[in-house]
């Protein structure tokens, strides 16, 4: 019975693993294989051209070849302008350091001869007096010795004009900051080029010319025949090219025929006016700083003949001394009123009219103007030189051609 308990039971089993076997088994599908094209890769350049129509043969490894050798160039560029704004920086210190040690040279010397010829004179008087013997002696070869070495220092003073050279040193100082300003403007906003170095290099060049900061050999003359201006830049680049900045491309690049007619006034009124007076005040300061550097050394040489004769006449100390005040006087009047240095100013001045005429002119003989410098950019530096306004500027244009300008073009000096 036991026996037949089970057997239902095992059947049962059996039927219910069928069943589910039945039921778990999926009939196996066949395998199908698809052949899929494969996409060629494209960079987002190549992708945007084909959307465009257009296709790039060009491979891109060129033009990196191309970005690599511009970008090298553009570096090396910007390095070499670096170096020459660090020489730049060393020259501007090494003229304010030279021109204050000249100004001292000014004072000192001034201070020391002036003192040894009042100290010879006194001698002089003092031995006309009433000395005798010994001390007459030694009061003539003292007051003698005292002219002599005067007549020697003014001779080397008035050959050097201590005055003129720290004016020299200032303008050197302020043209080589002014440069330097420029290098810097050049490379925060400008795109430098080679022919951009090139063109600094020469105006440094320029300028050590100009401005030559040892005595010997180098020395400008103090003394020349005639007076003339001041030249610190290269002659072949008084034409300002460089854009840095423009919102917009501007129709003929600013530049219109009633521009280029002011600019032309402008240079009339600055030709016979501004530099035709400098050149005159110049001529004249010249003028009477010969006469004053030979008037001096001339006079402490007669007062000390004079004073090598006292004892032996009565006008012999009258001749010392009186000679002896007139060169003090005229050596207080030229080194310390500085005439050397107001011909250096003239100069200076002379010279940076005369740079603003050629800037100008050169400006307007380039007929390509795109080549010029924009014409409203031109037209406020020339104002701001000037110290005007555009509108004082523009008015002193319409004056010089109705012919009625009673005026300087500069109202700054």
């Amino acid at each position: 019975m036991a026996s037949a308990l089970l057997l239902p039971s095992a059947s049962s089993t059996s039927c219910c693993s069928r069943k589910i076997h039945a039921a778990i088994q999926v009939p196996k599908l066949p395998r199908l294989s698809f052949s899929v094209p494969k996409i060629p890769k494209r960079n987002l350049g190549e992708e945007l051209n084909i959307r465009d129509g257009f296709i790039n043969t060009t491979p891109v490894e060129k033009f990196n070849v191309i970005d690599d050798r511009s970008h090298s160039s553009s570096t090396n560029v910007t390095i070499q302008l670096y170096a020459i704004l660090e020489a730049v920086a060393d020259r501007v210190e090494m003229h304010a350091n030279i021109g204050e040690q000249r100004d001292n040279w000014n004072t000192l010397l001034l201070n020391s001869i002036n003192m040894i010829i009042l100290t010879a004179a006194t001698m002089a008087g003092v031995a006309a007096t009433g000395g005798i013997g010994m001390p007459l002696l030694a009061l003539k070869l003292s007051s003698t010795l005292l002219y002599s070495a005067a007549t020697g220092m003014l001779l080397i003073m008035n050959k050097i004009q201590p005055s003129q050279l720290a004016e020299e040193q200032r303008n050197a100082t302020r043209l080589f900051k002014q440069l330097q300003s420029q290098i810097q403007t050049m490379l925060a906003i400008g795109t430098p080029t080679q022919e951009d170095v090139k063109e600094v290099m020469e105006k440094v060049l320029a300028l050590d010319k100009a401005y030559p900061l040892p005595l010997l050999g180098a020395m400008l003359e103090k003394f020349p025949a005639k007076f003339e201006p001041a030249v610190w830049w290269p002659k072949n680049q008084v034409l300002q090219k460089k854009n840095f900045s423009h919102e917009g491309k501007q129709c003929n690049n600013g530049w219109n025929e009633e521009l280029e007619m002011e600019m032309r006034e402008i240079i009339k009124v600055v030709e016979r006016k501004d530099i035709e007076d400098y050149v005159r005040l110049g001529n004249l300061a010249l003028k009477i700083n010969k006469t004053l550097a030979i008037s001096g050394p001339l006079l402490t040489g007669i007062a000390a003949f004079g004073s090598a004769f006292i004892g032996n006449g009565s006008w012999a100390p009258i001749v010392a001394v009186a000679a002896g005040a007139l060169a003090s006087t005229v050596n207080a009047f030229e080194h310390g009123v500085q005439v050397g240095m107001v011909i250096e100013m003239y100069r200076n001045c002379g010279g940076f009219f005369q740079l603003l005429q050629e800037s100008i002119e050169a400006t307007l003989e380039e007929k390509d103007l795109e080549k010029r410098e924009n014409g409203e950019l031109f037209e406020m530096k020339v104002a701001m030189k000037l110290g005007r306004s555009l509108t004082k500027l523009r008015e002193l244009a319409r004056k010089s051609a109705s012919s009625r300008v009673d005026e300087f073009a500069s109202k700054l000096f």
